[in-house]
């Protein structure tokens, strides 16, 4: 007995002597966008492989998420080791030492397959600040049963003037099918990528080359009284309230004919899982007016590393593993090729299982092709970005014009009082900034 009882208190002492495995937890902020819900879902492939490191996951809606990750960063605060970050913070973000450059991704990483539109815009003087998740153009989505009972062919590139016709054609609001929902709720990321983008078709920009406001303009004017008028005759109802996750949900149960927004929706519009509609969507590029600029955007979801951080090693590693190639796989395994995080890889577009089943995959990647963020406008500007000016004012310049578009839309104040407020309002915070005098 004494014996069993020595050995039982040696191998208790010795159990004790063994130090437990050191854990990190990881908190990354993240956006409510399905992919990133996904991703949440195959943590478990991720931290089964890496044992000593936890994940604990923030997900916040696209403007919350923004106030809450722009306030922790500038103030160093340190809430988040890892954030979802877009390509607008990225340049200003980085220039301001806030980030923590990826340059110590593992070789089988393969940063020279990103698609390079995608990777100059995460990067500064050559360096990855944030590697993407996910990329995204715009383009225009649509029903194919309701455009043959209507008699219509869509374009592959097709104009304003085409979709706005089509748009009041399929229009049945009896039926609660409207010919096309657009985004309307107010902020820089919402109802602004998308009236930017059309801007940029019309021939508008948000600044000329001295950095004036240019709300006051007929481009302007033209882009911000078709859009309204359009909602208004085909759009649904509560426009005013919808952003990309309201609209996506109005596509899916059949209420909408058209819908442009961005290129990541494609699978999402085509999974028979979520949409009511699936087999019965096509795709084309961004509308255009003739000029030269189609309505479509450029961004990515990106993964960066907060300076704050006291976990760089850990967060790289959780980076490399959710943006890699292996991911890719990790996610057709378990959901099919077609629902794959798009836009960041020129392998992706040169698989034939991604092409066989995605029929989104082209048009996609012209879209993302034909967005110059260095050249957004027909006009000259003095800004880099496509539906953002890359300025750290933006944000709060942009939200504030977008309430005031959002109003417009809802029909609590007229197009020219909105465009009005928007000028004067953009005047003032770039004057207090130095930009203009």
């Amino acid at each position: 007995m004494k014996n069993v009882l020595g050995a039982l208190m040696g191998a208790a002492a010795l159990s004790l002597s063994v130090p437990a495995l050191a854990e990190t937890t990881l908190t990354i902020a993240t956006v409510n966008n399905s992919d990133m819900i996904r991703m949440q879902g195959l943590t478990s492939e991720f931290t089964a492989k890496n044992p000593d490191i936890q994940v604990k996951w923030v997900t916040l809606e696209e403007n919350v998420l923004r106030q809450r990750v722009t306030t922790d960063i500038a103030t160093k605060g340190g809430q988040f080791d890892v954030l979802t970050i877009g390509t607008y913070e990225v340049p200003i973000w980085a220039k301001k030492n806030w980030l923590v450059p990826l340059d110590k991704l593992p070789a089988d990483y393969d940063v020279s397959d990103l698609l390079p539109k995608i990777k100059d815009a995460v990067s500064v003087d050559g360096k990855l600040y944030a590697a993407p998740f996910y990329g995204e153009s715009s383009m225009t989505m649509y029903r194919t049963d309701l455009f043959e009972k209507a008699g219509l062919k869509m374009p592959d590139s097709p104009s304003w003037d085409f979709v706005i016709d089509a748009a009041k054609k399929i229009t049945d609001k009896s039926a609660g099918v409207y010919g096309i929902c657009l985004r309307g709720k107010a902020g820089w990321g919402e109802n602004m990528a998308f009236l930017t983008a059309m801007a940029n078709s019309y021939g508008a920009r948000w600044f000329d080359e001295k950095w004036e406001p240019q709300f006051n303009t007929p481009e302007w004017k033209k882009t911000l009284s078709t859009y309204v008028e359009l909602m208004k005759e085909a759009g649904p109802p509560g426009a005013s309230s919808n952003g990309f996750n309201e609209n996506l949900a109005l596509f899916d149960a059949g209420k909408c004919g058209i819908w442009i927004d961005a290129t990541v929706a494609a699978s999402m519009v085509s999974n028979p899982k979520d949409s009511k509609v699936a087999d019965k969507v096509g795709f084309a590029l961004a509308p255009n007016t003739g000029l030269g600029k189609n309505a479509n955007w450029l961004w990515a979801w990106s993964l960066a590393v907060p300076a704050g951080s006291k976990k760089v090693e850990a967060a790289e590693k959780f980076i490399a593993w959710a943006t890699s190639k292996d991911y890719t796989k990790l996610v057709a395994s378990k959901e099919g090729w077609s629902n794959v995080p798009p836009g960041t890889r020129t392998s992706l577009y040169q698989n034939p299982d991604y092409l066989k089943v995605a029929p989104f995959a082209k048009p996609t990647l012209a879209s993302i092709d034909a967005a110059d963020p260095n050249k957004p406008t027909v006009k000259p500007v003095p800004y880099v970005g496509v539906q953002y000016a890359a300025i750290p004012e933006f944000q709060g310049i942009g939200t504030s014009v977008g309430q005031q578009f959002s109003a417009a839309l809802s029909g609590s104040t007229t197009v020219d009082q909105a465009l009005s407020a928007a000028q004067s309002a953009t005047e003032r915070e770039m004057k207090r900034a130095g930009y203009i005098k």
